[in-house]
């Protein structure tokens, strides 16, 4: 794990990822963020991906300051192609973080984001998202997740199990998780449940805090 912010190209189009469904669900995800982000600080996205959301919640966002991550450097070629276009001042260069990791490049931060890393990720780098957003926030501090899960006691819908078996025929250590098992690795590592808010498309925004 590098130290060290990722150094951008040119960003140039061509290095810029599309995630189609960027599009639908970033108006959706960011009216919830904006009653549950602090009034001012750093959000530390974590696995930002194309970069497409970083750049969409910086501008709906200008009081706070947007620090883009990924593990992959195709992922932060991306980014940075997309912070250049967007040319806004809230936006960091990116930082190549793995969540999984014992050390991550940035040592604070007023919120963290996860969009859409728990289940196209290894279980590893759940509990290790808890433990590194346990090192950065204060008491108080929230910690965002969104994306698609399987909740105890209720119906998962058709669409997501299909889901839950193509990602799982791709990568077996990949697949939907159990909203309790997440509590439990949060708990573990300090944080309380604080709110779950259905969203379009069978996808759930959980709100963790500190504590």
């Amino acid at each position: 794990m590098t130290s060290q912010p990722w150094t951008p190209g040119e960003g140039e189009s061509a290095d810029k990822r599309h995630a189609p469904a960027t599009l639908r669900n970033r108006d959706a995800i960011a009216a919830v963020l904006a009653g549950w982000l602090p009034p001012s600080g750093t959000v530390l996205e974590v696995a930002s991906g194309s970069g497409e959301h970083a750049v969409h919640f910086a501008a709906a966002f200008p009081y706070l300051d947007w620090q883009p991550s990924d593990p992959d450097p195709a992922g932060l070629t991306s980014i940075a192609a997309y912070r250049a276009e967007a040319g806004l001042a809230n936006v960091a260069r990116p930082l190549a973080l793995d969540a999984s990791a014992e050390d991550w490049p940035v040592d604070r931060a007023a919120a963290i984001l996860c969009i859409n890393m728990v289940h196209i990720s290894p279980w590893e780098a759940t509990p290790g998202l808890f433990a590194g957003a346990a090192r950065l926030l204060a008491p108080g501090a929230p910690l965002i997740l969104y994306g698609p899960y399987i909740e105890p006691g209720i119906s998962t819908a058709e669409s997501n199990l299909a889901f839950d078996a193509s990602l799982r025929a791709r990568n077996p250590a990949w697949g939907l998780r159990d909203t309790g098992a997440v509590k439990a690795a949060a708990a573990a590592a300090g944080f309380a449940f604080a709110e779950r808010r259905a969203m379009p498309a069978n996808n759930l925004m959980l709100l963790f805090r500190r504590t």
